[in-house]
């Protein structure tokens, strides 16, 4: 795997859970790397030959660090400029659609969600994200259709079968949500205490809500 995929990778985690101190350490860990990739040509003089991909993720893990730091207007010119190195990168057009739902930019953060998935059709981040947003909105059935692209495009990973339960909760089907609370307890690394019991109350709660077992 290319070294900075692998950070995107371990970036993603530790934003998804919280992790501030990590996905710093990863954003500044991994614009080192993508600007160490540069050097060679800008040192020969022959910077007009530097890859649009590369400068697209030197400008990608600016954004990161400017989200960590609040900065979401400033993390959304920095995506802008990886988009424009790099128009099928989905992770740059997912974090600015994020970055607009923090300032409240809703139908614009949809917009730029379909404009990811289009460009990256089999990231499967972008599609749980969208999903997360339509379940905010009420709009659970739609939640559900993203939430399952996610999976097949990354059937490990936790936090969609998190959010698909939640879904499936508020569409009453309790049956299906402790379903997919079990999937993510078993996908769920273990170093997620906190969360391991967050997902097993979830599971209690709507047992004795609905007096059901499964």
């Amino acid at each position: 795997m290319d070294d900075l995929l692998k950070i995107r990778l371990l970036l993603d985690e530790a934003i998804t859970y919280q992790d501030d101190e990590m996905a710093r350490e990863l954003a500044l860990e991994g614009l080192r790397l993508a600007q160490d990739k540069t050097l060679p040509l800008v040192e020969s003089g022959r910077s007009i030959l530097l890859d649009k991909e590369l400068l697209g993720e030197i400008e990608y893990f600016k954004g990161q660090l400017e989200i960590l730091n609040e900065n979401f207007k400033k993390a959304i010119a920095h995506f802008d400029r990886a988009i424009k190195f790099n128009p099928k990168d989905g992770a740059s057009y997912n974090d600015r659609a994020l970055c607009m739902i923090e300032l409240g930019i809703i139908d614009g953060a949809m917009e730029y969600f379909d404009r990811g998935i289009k460009a990256e059709h089999d990231f499967a981040t972008i599609h749980h994200n969208k999903g997360w947003l339509l379940n905010k909105l009420g709009r659970h059935t739609e939640a559900i259709r993203c939430f399952k692209k996610a999976i097949k495009f990354d059937s490990k990973r936790a936090v969609t079968y998190e959010n698909l339960a939640d879904a499936l909760y508020n569409l009453g089907r309790p049956k299906d949500s402790i379903r997919a609370y079990k999937k993510a307890l078993n996908l769920l690394n273990p170093k997620y205490i906190y969360i391991k019991k967050q997902l097993s109350n979830s599971i209690t709660q709507i047992e004795q809500q609905f007096k059901v077992k499964t």
